[in-house]
């Protein structure tokens, strides 16, 4: 599903925008048959349809046996303006909206912010377009289609140092009196930025009360629990949005809109936009929760008298749930165009460039975010894989990863020594010792409260408060209880890479506290519940492959990033020489300790 796309400067032929639709498009030549009376108690209102429409079965039926099409990707205005443009000689260009990765020659990769020249929109998912001299099919809704189509952006400079603009006239005939063609791109970004937010917030509105009033009023068919998995905190983003649109319009210069202040607005509501992360953060299992619902018919109708009461465009309602995550990825985007637009001498220009950074900013903690909420299910399976676990469960404290290895721990009095596994979590540190003969399988033995601790860099030689000869050691000592723990690493860069993990550790929970970032126990437990899930009782726990693959995928700022995934893995397991007798052992053995 394409982003909302603005189609100012296209020379449509013929298709009557609907200011009721999303993406500013509305079906074409198609005789409405829906009125615009809304469902007003639990039931659906038949009366709301027109005589000759029967049952909810019989209206879905008969609308999806109709050839007719709203306008998104797929038929409707969009899809004949594009292709009416190809047709009829007119060059098209998309800007690519993420990734597109392929091994397959068939297809066209491409990265985010590349310019695809469009060749052929006639398919709904896929389109066929050009980078180059490289040609091939894309998903379409990696793209959007490119706000100034009037110049290729990259070509424009040129041709006026070729020489081959007739005059500076011909701008002013062009773009009318006292605007330069950087002026005239400049409002194509603003119109687009505007015309976008509009209908966004009419697409918010739709989906606000076309949806969830409707699914209220249902509460055989809808449970809260339910409509909050589907639908997150939608309304709390409407809300939001709504000001913000407020914001732009006082800002939006009508009869010169180059002139227009916005970048002022996102500066305002860059902190309120995080609102975005828990909705991202959900959507995922909103399309589960649809995914199961809409295996049942009586849903599939219900959706869609929604959807046409509503008269929204032909979309499934998972594609409109898509639109918000969309959207806070497209901002930075339409920043970064606005910003190549505007001169530096222009009174909005630093605040535009402030604004790209902080949506960038936006959307790199929403991603973190997400990618914190991902790990915590590691951890959990982490956790049950563990034997003799004592105490709280780690995810009530942590939901991070920072680090782990070996470390030789010396205890007091008599200075006894240790070789433990350590994993060291966000506000704590977790100790546990390997199996004599599986040395797959982890015990549960101490943790340590990391908020209490300070760390201290111990130098090789004779350590005065355990009277024994160190080397590559580090200290923690707890500031309430005095008490102090003694560790050796094996190498000094070990000693190091642990040094730096401890600094990291500390301030990932500072920045924890200053984003609000926190895992809600709804999360927590259904983490656990997930892992308790896939654990298999009477098999022994083994922690090699789902440990180590964890592992390696988290983010470790300690570890250089030119080293190769093997080391890394022997980073965390040291390299033993192969035995024998240990394989012997195991299969011989009739016991498990």
């Amino acid at each position: 599903i394409t982003p909302a796309v603005a189609f100012d400067i296209l020379p449509l032929k013929l298709h009557p925008f609907s200011q009721s639709t999303p993406t500013g498009l509305d079906c074409v030549g198609w005789k409405r048959r829906v009125s615009s009376s809304v469902i007003t108690d639990g039931a659906l209102d038949k009366t709301a349809l027109t005589d000759d429409v029967g049952s909810e079965e019989d209206l879905y039926e008969d609308f999806r046996s109709s050839n007719h099409r709203y306008g998104h990707p797929g038929g409707g205005g969009e899809q004949l303006a594009i292709n009416e443009l190809i047709s009829d000689g007119s060059v098209v260009y998309a800007e690519a909206l993420w990734d597109h990765v392929t091994m397959d020659d068939q297809e066209l990769g491409f990265k985010a912010g590349d310019v695809i020249e469009v060749m052929d929109a006639t398919n709904k998912e896929w389109w066929w377009g050009r980078i180059l001299d490289s040609e091939g099919w894309f998903p379409a809704s990696f793209v959007r289609l490119r706000v100034n189509q009037d110049e290729p952006m990259e070509d424009y400079p040129l041709k006026v140092e070729g020489g081959k603009e007739d005059d500076s006239s011909s701008g002013t005939r062009r773009f009318g009196m006292g605007q330069t063609t950087k002026d005239q791109m400049r409002t194509n970004v603003i119109n687009e930025i505007i015309s976008t937010e509009r209908d966004y917030i009419k697409h918010l509105k739709d989906i606000c009360e076309g949806y969830i009033k409707q699914c209220r009023k249902r509460a055989d068919m809808f449970t809260e629990e339910q409509l909050k998995t589907i639908f997150g905190n939608i309304e709390d983003i409407y809300r939001c949005q709504k000001k913000f649109v407020k914001a732009l319009e006082k800002k939006f210069n009508k009869d010169y809109p180059h002139l227009s202040e916005v970048g002022s607005c996102f500066l305002e509501y860059q902190t309120e936009f995080q609102i975005y992360s828990e909705y991202c953060n959900n959507h995922t299992n909103a399309c589960m929760e649809l995914s199961r619902l809409t295996k049942v018919n009586k849903y599939v109708y219900f959706f869609e008298a929604c959807r046409l009461l509503q008269k929204m465009i032909d979309i499934s309602l998972d594609g409109f749930l898509l639109t918000p995550v969309q959207k806070i990825c497209k901002y930075p985007l339409q920043l970064a165009e606005l910003l190549k637009y505007t001169n530096p001498q222009h009174r909005d220009f630093k605040d535009v460039e402030a604004a790209l950074n902080a949506m960038k900013n936006v959307a790199r903690l929403i991603n973190e975010r997400k990618r914190r909420l991902e790990n915590i299910d590691k951890i959990a399976q982490w956790q049950s894989s563990i034997e003799d676990w004592e105490g709280e469960d780690v995810l009530v404290r942590s939901s991070e990863l920072i680090y782990s290895g070996e470390l030789t721990k010396i205890s007091h009095p008599q200075a006894k020594s240790q070789q433990r596994m350590f994993f060291l979590f966000d506000h704590q540190l977790v100790c546990c010792k390997k199996d004599l003969l599986r040395r797959d399988i982890l015990y549960y033995k101490s943790r340590i409260n990391m908020d209490d601790m300070e760390i201290l860099d111990v130098e090789d030689g004779k350590d005065k408060d355990f009277n024994i000869s160190v080397k590559n050691a580090f200290k923690l000592h707890c500031r309430d209880t005095e008490e102090v723990y003694l560790f050796c690493a094996k190498k000094p860069e070990q000693k190091q890479r642990w040094l730096k993990a401890f600094e990291n550790e500390r301030r990932q929970v500072q920045l924890d506290q200053e984003t609000g970032f926190s895992i809600t126990e709804v999360q927590k437990k259904q983490a656990m519940l997930n892992a308790s899930k896939q654990h298999h009782t009477g098999k022994p726990k083994a922690v090699t492959r789902p440990y180590y693959d964890f592992l390696m995928r988290q983010k470790h700022p300690t570890l250089p990033t030119t080293l190769p995934q093997q080391q890394v893995f022997m980073l965390a397991e040291p390299k033993r020489k192969p035995s024998n007798f240990w394989q012997n052992i195991s299969r011989l053995t009739p016991f498990r300790k």
